[in-house]
């Protein structure tokens, strides 16, 4: 891994792309802030790939990647700009699979509910697992309303299985609760929990899977790069998989950040990070 390099005025993506093969890419506060696209953004990935890189998206969205094809399509994100996708989704249907898992108890609002074709959802006193995919209305309730829920699973000692470990994420202008905020109360009373999707390394490995697929073999660590807005998912989970990352400042942060980035801010957000983002732009684009 390299040390950060603030990427002067006049640059973007294009710096840095040679030094890698494939980009592993957020989606929501990179590609889209869950009401349009940032269309530099996909111009950047898809002129990537026109040098013969590989875009992997690596979302932590709560629902199987077919589902959300449409939805990246519906708010403008060109198709040129990836090669495959990943969900948190995709790879919590994968685990309570290998589990065996017949019966589980869902949290989470009704559009959720089809990526659990095939189990039969139970109460809390009858499951063998929960799944927390985010809030049934997550524009009124906070996480401090499932407290009850909460503690009505860990009277039956169920094991809850995080879908999505955002905390928050963008929806136009403001910022909206995720599962990952629910699962922290389940945590903070006592329950199990375990997280799938960004910053652990199960779904990073099926990113690897992926990319070994479309380019035929496997692309060494040191060859690939995460782009994501967030230094608790995105930037963590580079550093935890052992992979580089291009931070952007305008995404979930850029309250904090601000733009032009404010130095003191910008080095107190920075601080966790060890090691450093190899570089950071306010939006993802091939050349600023």
């Amino acid at each position: 891994m390299t040390e950060t390099i603030l990427l002067p005025p006049g640059s973007g993506l294009a710096t840095l792309a040679d030094r890698y093969d494939v980009i592993f890419s957020d989606v929501w506060g990179v590609l889209h802030n869950g009401v349009h696209a940032w269309p530099t953004a996909s111009e950047a990935l898809t002129r990537y790939r026109e040098a013969g890189g590989t875009v992997v998206l690596v979302s932590n969205a709560p629902r199987p990647s077919p589902d959300v094809i449409p939805q990246l399509a519906g708010y403008g994100v060109s198709r040129s700009a990836w090669d495959g996708i990943v969900t948190s989704g995709d790879v919590t249907r994968m685990e309570i699979e290998r589990r065996g898992v017949r019966r589980l108890h869902h949290v989470g609002p009704p559009r959720d509910v089809p990526m659990f074709d095939g189990f039969e959802l139970v109460g809390p006193a009858d499951a063998e697992v929960t799944v927390v995919t985010g809030l049934d209305d997550d524009d009124v309730e906070t996480p401090d309303d499932y407290r009850g829920r909460m503690k009505e699973l860990l009277d039956h000692s169920v094991e809850m299985i995080c879908a999505n470990p955002d905390r928050v994420v963008e929806r136009g202008s403001k910022l909206i609760w995720c599962a990952g905020a629910i699962a922290d109360v389940y945590e903070e009373i006592g329950g199990r929990v375990m997280h799938i999707g960004k910053p652990f390394p199960i779904i990073y490995e099926q990113a690897m899977r992926i990319a070994a697929e479309l380019r035929g073999k496997t692309t060494p660590k040191n060859r690939i790069l995460m782009i994501g807005d967030s230094m608790i998912t995105d930037v963590a989970g580079a550093n935890m998989f052992g992979i580089d990352c291009l931070f952007m400042t305008g995404g979930i942060h850029a309250e904090k950040i601000g733009h032009p980035p404010r130095h003191d801010d910008f080095h107190e957000i920075l601080t966790p990070a060890d090691p450093k983002p190899v570089g950071w732009s306010h939006r993802l684009a091939w050349e600023l």
